[in-house]
């Protein structure tokens, strides 16, 4: 897929999240690879408006080189990716319930392997990052490590980071990810029966 085309569905899936309430206002950023380097949606700009001919471009050493600045979470997607070198493209969102779960008192284990889709998007748990200021660079250890178990990661008190090895299969990912959010939510005071591990196995090849 050429740059031209990466931009094109950057912007159409962008619209998609934001026109659907995964995203709302400015919140919320994407990435993706592209020829020797990468492109992310530009800071303060809405998912839902954004131009194909208007986003970011950095080198493959993260500087920027072209069009608008970059979203202030650079740090963010840079981890992801070190983390995951097989990713494409990095889905960071503010989604309602993932967020919800992210601001209780211990959000770890919060999203069990309730759906068979969650395991074979996700996996079978989502690890946690403690809460850092938008944009601070310390994060980026954290992340690194937690991603290294799986391609989402919970954020404390600000949202998700969700990698995947097409545009396409991060937005999926990314929206699985709120849908069992969603379900755990609405399950946590109540008796669940996730999946066991012997049916994670069968899911995973594991």
């Amino acid at each position: 897929m050429g740059t031209n085309d990466i931009k094109e569905e950057i912007a159409s899936l962008g619209a998609s999240l934001f026109h659907r309430g995964f995203s709302v206002g400015s919140a919320g950023n994407i990435s993706a690879r592209a020829d020797d380097g990468f492109l992310m949606t530009p800071t303060n700009s809405s998912l839902g408006r954004l131009s194909p001919s208007s986003l970011a471009v950095l080198d493959s050493s993260w500087r920027h080189t072209e069009g608008p600045r970059p979203s202030k979470e650079v740090v963010m997607h840079r981890a992801m990716y070190d983390a995951r070198p097989s990713a494409r493209a990095v889905v960071h969102l503010h989604s309602t319930y993932v967020t919800a779960l992210s601001c209780l008192e211990s959000p770890d284990d919060t999203i069990p392997p309730l759906t068979p889709y969650f395991v074979m998007r996700i996996g079978q748990d989502v690890p946690t990052v403690p809460y850092y200021r938008p944009g601070s660079s310390e994060i980026y250890d954290e992340l690194l490590d937690a991603a290294r178990t799986g391609p989402a990661v919970i954020l404390r008190n600000h949202g998700s980071m969700v990698a995947g090895e097409s545009l396409e299969e991060a937005v999926n990912a990314a929206e699985e990810l709120e849908v069992s959010a969603q379900l755990a939510y609405l399950l946590l005071d109540k008796p669940k029966r996730p999946l066991t591990e012997q049916q994670v196995r069968e899911l995973t090849g594991r």
